[in-house]
């Protein structure tokens, strides 16, 4: 298992910088008992300058408080304040290339009733290449992706992640390496904790909105895709058509931009050096360090 924390890791929480091993949760949230919180999953670099940046930290603390607002949850948090208390997080417990994990929460409340005070931690850990560094085999899972008309999928809420979980887990124990989800249509959605982009014939394609989370990576994707001139679209596609394709990957802020080598057994018709996905990936990875 991973060892996120020992006696001596500072996390925020509620304003202050405390121990993490010195915390507690009220055993009667909602949060705990229903997922009923949001979070945010954010990555830091050590630069090719040596210093230490959090990538995308306003659009990830944004998002954030849309997700809190959207689920009415309180949040009365300023996003600079909470980007400099995170590199206060890091820092104490000198972190460069590190995870770090927003999480808004709320007390003790067994009903359904609307939480008047909400709680908001911020806890860092070390972490590498989230999901290895070889290329991917997937599996169709045979779990759907939620009705957005059930929950308000465009947040990043707790809850939502049981899905996800229960996907990946089937998925490792059939021997692959991760999920692939699809909507309640049939049609293609995201991995467990990560966007989908597939390219066919010099284009790139990835799922339209409205059944995902637009992840802010997947966003970077499409900005680096601007600025290399590369034709891209997003479109509804089954997994049918991504059988056909010459190559896929998942994009996520954990999962940065990971290359799949086969789908449900089926493997890719390009080699992946030779793919512009292979120069996205390249091009992400230099993003993030900050290399010129």
């Amino acid at each position: 298992m991973a060892n996120y924390f020992n006696e001596d890791t500072i996390i925020y929480l509620d304003g202050a910088f405390v121990k993490a091993a010195d915390t507690k949760m009220n055993l009667y949230s909602q949060s705990l008992h229903y997922g009923y919180a949001v979070f945010e999953g954010i990555r830091s670099y050590r630069t090719k300058s040596g210093e230490t940046k959090i990538f995308k930290a306003k659009e990830h603390y944004d998002r954030l408080r849309v997700s809190a607002e959207t689920l009415s949850l309180p949040y009365e948090y300023d996003t600079d304040e909470l980007i400099a208390a995170t590199y206060k997080v890091l820092a104490d417990n000198n972190l460069q290339d590190a995870y770090i994990r927003p999480l808004v929460y709320v007390g003790e409340n067994m009903s359904f009733n609307k939480n008047t005070s909400a709680h908001l931690t911020i806890q860092a850990w070390e972490m590498g290449a989230f999901l290895g560094d070889k290329l991917l085999r997937i599996m169709t899972s045979s779990f759907e992706r939620p009705n957005p008309k059930g929950f308000k999928i465009h947040a990043k809420a707790a809850g939502h992640y049981v899905n996800s979980i229960m996907a990946s887990q089937e998925a490792k124990a059939k021997g692959y390496d991760e999920a692939l989800l699809t909507d309640m249509n049939g049609f293609v959605a995201e991995g467990p904790g990560a966007n989908v982009f597939y390219e066919k014939d010099g284009k790139l394609f990835t799922p339209s909105l409205g059944n995902i989370l637009p992840g802010i990576t997947r966003a970077t994707v499409l900005e680096i895709c601007q600025a290399l001139a590369l034709p891209v679209e997003e479109k509804f596609f089954t997994v049918e058509e991504l059988y056909g394709a010459d190559a896929a990957f998942f994009c996520g802020t954990a999962a940065e931009v990971i290359g799949w080598e086969s789908l449900d057994g089926k493997p890719f018709t390009k080699n992946w050096d030779e793919t512009l996905s292979k120069k996205i990936q390249e091009t992400y990875s230099a993003l993030i360090v900050e290399k010129k």
